[in-house]
């Protein structure tokens, strides 16, 4: 059996995918991968996912440079979660330009910023 046949794929043929910093362990985004995206992570040690809006492999860091090398692929125990400990070029994974896509924490019954922008958004993406 291939590696890839043993990923439970949703419906859409997807498997959501956490990026984790190798480092300390932070939650530094979720993403989608399909079958190619994941193959193509494995092959190159550079975080590939599938963006649904854009129905596209999505190149981590293609427009940004905000590359994710990754450094290990765990599956978990379900067989329906991929786990990529990554790191993280420039120290932005988030589009909003936060180093973590993780930034909003619930306090005092509502969402609260709690992490700074890191770099305009306006200065990553030219399109």
């Amino acid at each position: 059996m291939n590696w890839l046949d043993e990923v439970k794929w949703n419906a859409d043929g997807l498997v959501p995918a956490i990026a984790q910093d190798a480092v300390n362990g932070d939650i530094l985004m979720v993403a989608w991968m399909n079958r190619a995206a994941l193959e193509e992570t494995a092959r190159t040690r550079r975080a590939v996912y599938f963006s649904r809006s854009r129905g596209k492999l999505w190149r981590k860091g293609e427009e940004s440079g905000h590359v994710q090398h990754v450094h290990g692929i765990f599956l978990d125990c379900d067989g329906d979660v991929v786990l990529l400990e990554v790191e993280q070029t420039g120290g932005i994974a988030c589009h909003t330009g936060r180093r973590s896509c993780f930034f909003r924490k619930l306090e005092d019954g509502g969402w609260q910023t709690v992490a700074p922008v890191l770099k305009d958004p306006n200065e990553i993406y030219h399109t």
